[in-house]
């Protein structure tokens, strides 16, 4: 009998209704429970899009063919090794307290940065904390040490030919026979131009045109029986194209022009360089922006935080950055090297793409060479 009575106190009609005050505690607890979940997850996240892996999207064709305007890439923080926070930042986000610097470090990474790794970086130029920079996404053609030059459009790397990738466009000149027109569509069936619809960057008249085009798409285009002459657009090797300005002063071509500029090491931790007025314009940036030196010419001499000397001893390895899409993108051809404190990761996977606002189911999850 009492067992009986006592589950039938369990049912929910025998139930005596909650005090007001019991419910207010419930739902405060409740409530505290999902806050405390959500800061959890959302500090959790900041640590992992910090020191793992960040998000980043393609904004410009430099890239293409290998990366698509639109792709969403997960980039790879481990690899070279993450860096611990450099400001005070709203997670997220590139909003910083200013004038506040942390003191900061790399993490040890897996590998350090290899030849024609695709790298996402803070570009070195602009005026800002290394951090609050924008990112860019390039290959490193040249790492620390070694030897460029730039001939003819072609990167020889230590005295070689730079090892073809797919995806590399440059601008052709192409003359057509008398009375025949270039036709898109036959263009288009081939690939020519970028995937922005950039094919004819600009025509010289008459019937030559300016093509962009990978060197495969080239030779099939010069076989075809219209086409009078086929080779590289470029501009002459003694034609200085870039110099920039910016608010801080004045801030120096890094080379006279995309097509051509004569061997350069690039710069590694320990290298010791000898300033002299024709390779100034080169270690400017670096002497001053990238490494925190006061530097002055007086004639023939060059006065480093306050001390005359033509010597200078390099703290950091830098990186040389271009784009696949070669006549489409601003990079160290025209604003020089990469500092190590500016590299963020390695680009990894494109995880989504849109074209517009149309999914690119193809390039879902494809993996970045």
């Amino acid at each position: 009998m009492n067992n009986t009575t006592d589950n039938k106190k369990g049912f929910f009609w025998n139930r005596k209704p909650k005090d007001k005050e019991q419910e207010e505690k419930e739902a405060k607890s409740w409530l505290r429970e999902w806050l405390d979940a959500l800061v959890f997850a959302f500090i959790a996240a900041a640590i992992l899009r910090q020191l793992i892996f960040g998000s980043y999207k393609i904004p410009t064709g430099s890239m293409e063919q290998d990366l698509l305007i639109g792709d969403f890439l997960i980039v790879s923080n481990l690899t070279y090794g993450a860096r611990t926070p450099m400001a005070v930042c709203i997670p997220f986000t590139q909003v910083c307290v200013p004038g506040i610097k942390l003191p900061w470090t790399r993490l040890p990474g897996f590998r350090d940065i290899e030849r024609n790794d695709i790298i996402v970086f803070n570009i070195p130029w602009e005026v800002k904390p290394i951090s609050q920079k924008t990112n860019y996404i390039k290959r490193a053609v040249g790492v620390a040490g070694d030897t460029l030059e730039l001939r003819n459009k072609v990167l020889y790397v230590n005295g070689e030919e730079e090892v073809k990738h797919d995806g590399v466009q440059r601008f052709y000149s192409i003359t057509l026979n008398e009375g025949v027109r270039l036709s898109d569509a036959k263009m288009k069936s081939v690939g020519a131009g970028t995937f922005t619809d950039e094919r004819y960057t600009m025509a010289q008249g008459g019937n030559t045109y300016i093509v962009n085009m990978r060197e495969e798409v080239a030779e099939v285009v010069e076989g075809w029986p219209e086409v009078d002459t086929l080779h590289y657009f470029m501009f002459s090797p003694d034609q200085t194209l870039y110099e920039y300005a910016q608010s801080s002063g004045s801030f120096s071509r890094a080379f006279n022009n995309h097509d051509h500029f004569s061997e350069i090491v690039v710069p590694f931790e320990g290298q010791q360089i000898e300033l002299t007025s024709e390779n100034y314009y080169i270690y400017k940036d670096l002497i001053e922006r990238y490494e925190g030196n006061t530097l002055e010419i007086q004639g023939n001499q060059f006065i480093i935080n306050g001390e005359t000397t033509n010597s200078y001893t390099i703290r950091q390895n830098y990186y040389f950055a271009m784009g696949d899409n070669r006549d489409n993108s601003e990079d160290s051809r025209f604003w020089g090297f990469v500092p190590k404190d500016h590299i963020i990761g390695k680009a990894f996977i494109v995880w989504f793409s849109l074209d517009g606002m149309i999914p690119r189911i193809s390039r879902m999850f494809h993996v970045i060479d």
